[in-house]
């Protein structure tokens, strides 16, 4: 009998979670939830999952925004969320650019690895959610199991093509975490259409190693 995923999710965070900008989001008041994003960590949090975020922060290292603000940013965030009664269990981030031909910088998968060692899980269909390819790319490179949004850059992306194979599509996360609280999966990916003969669509509504930056509380 295959095993049971653990009860995990792993998140971007721009264009998922908070509104995201080409100019890159670089302080506090840029910060801005997506309507219901919160809500939906709550609620995952409430049925047991728990959350942590991997994302791509090429600002620092374009000089854009020093680790002050990226650090307000997430405490923003956290305390946002407490007030709804969730949470994240940590955060990590790749401050490098391209340049740095580093291993943490999606679609390279050092910081999902992170994640799985820092919480000794194994990743095989664990849900990652973003809205970019190579969100979804780090991700299915470890074996988790791909959820594309249509926030952010979500609808150019799919509009592009090329998504994994068993690539889910979502309006937000809002309806990912919907999705996947009334265990849906089986019945959505039975019935939904592929494109690209890939992805059925469930629309329920400075530093040389990977850096992290977990949650206190």
């Amino acid at each position: 009998m295959p095993q049971t995923p653990p009860k995990f999710v792993i998140l971007d965070r721009d264009g998922v979670i908070n509104l995201d900008s080409d100019q890159f989001i670089k302080t506090p008041d840029e910060w801005i939830p997506i309507p219901g994003s919160l809500e939906a960590i709550a609620a995952l949090n409430e049925a047991g999952y728990r959350v942590v975020v991997a994302s791509n922060q090429s600002g620092i290292g374009r000089g854009l925004f020093e680790m002050s603000a990226l650090n307000a940013m997430h405490e923003k965030m956290y305390k946002a969320l407490a007030r709804l009664g969730g949470r994240v269990e940590a955060i990590f981030f790749c401050p490098h650019t391209a340049a740095d031909a580093c291993d943490c910088r999606k679609p390279k998968p050092g910081l999902i690895q992170q994640a799985a060692q820092r919480f000794g899980i194994e990743l095989r269909g664990v849900p990652i959610v973003g809205d970019s390819l190579r969100d979804l790319e780090a991700g299915v490179a470890l074996g988790c199991t791909p959820h594309l949004v249509r926030t952010g850059k979500g609808e150019g992306t799919l509009a592009k093509g090329g998504l994994p194979t068993g690539t889910l599509v979502h309006d937000d996360l809002r309806a990912f975490s919907r999705w996947l609280l009334e265990g849906d999966g089986a019945r959505h990916g039975a019935a939904a259409a592929s494109h690209a003969g890939a992805a059925p669509v469930a629309t329920a509504g400075r530093a040389t190693s990977p850096v992290d930056s977990t949650n206190p509380r």
